[in-house]
């Protein structure tokens, strides 16, 4: 794994007053925690622009005074509004003990359920936590989805590596191939599209059958007449 150098000096007061007066200096107040007792110090905030505002992870090398650790970020704050460094945390790392840090996944490769099927990729997990020996511990974990169709899955039981373990359960998503929803609303349109033609249809050959039953054949004026005419002749007999 990659490694981002800090240089830092130790704090002599650890005060509300001391740590306010180091960041109106643009420094961040940082402990070292490790086997032996913390160590207090400070350094330039522009110096952790790289350990910090990166997807990428890193262990540090921290100077101070002389002495130098290797160390993993443990916790960092921020300011609510500005979102300055507030404080951070190391770990000091030791060759013969296991750490946990949180690596960034990398997805590598093209899935057909995207570029042929039109599916959504979706994206689970970005980064996951591993526990490993310092020197085993990795810079990316690789998830290849060359052969991921519509449907499936990659999980972390995907991606094991002898070098180090997950901290999660074997059926943590990693990413998946989903079916779009452009193509499902399409889908969903097209139903409603047919289902108003049908109900159309029926409606009309529905109207069409009550006009013609309804419709009654009126006698015409002339057989009134007609009638009439025969009834007067009867009655003149």
């Amino acid at each position: 794994m990659k490694s981002v150098t800090i240089n830092g000096s130790k704090r002599e007061s650890v005060g509300k007053k001391a740590t306010k007066a180091l960041r109106n200096a643009e420094m961040v107040p940082c402990v070292l925690y490790g086997e032996n007792d913390p160590i207090h110090f400070s350094a330039k905030e522009i110096d952790f622009k790289k350990l910090v505002y990166t997807p990428h992870a890193h262990t540090v090398k921290i100077n101070i005074d002389g002495n130098s650790f290797d160390a993993i970020l443990q916790d960092i704050q921020f300011h609510p509004v500005s979102d300055r460094i507030l404080h951070i945390d190391f770990y000091e790392l030791n060759e013969t003990k296991e750490v946990s840090i949180n690596i960034p996944v990398i997805i590598e490769g093209t899935a057909p359920g995207v570029s042929i099927s039109g599916g959504e990729l979706i994206i689970n997990k970005r980064k996951l936590k591993v526990k490993a020996l310092p020197k085993n511990l990795p810079d990316v974990i690789i998830a290849e989805i060359s052969k991921l169709e519509i449907g499936q899955k990659i999980y972390t039981s995907d991606v094991e590596n002898d070098d180090y373990k997950f901290l999660h359960s074997d059926s943590t998503v990693i990413c998946q191939v989903k079916t779009a929803r452009a193509a499902i609303l399409e889908e969903e349109i097209e139903d409603e599209a047919a289902e108003g033609e049908e109900v159309a249809e029926g409606t009309e050959g529905k109207e069409g059958t009550e006009k013609t039953e309804g419709k009654k054949e009126k006698p015409s004026e002339s057989g009134k007449d007609s009638s009439k005419s025969s009834e007067a002749q009867e009655s003149k007999k």
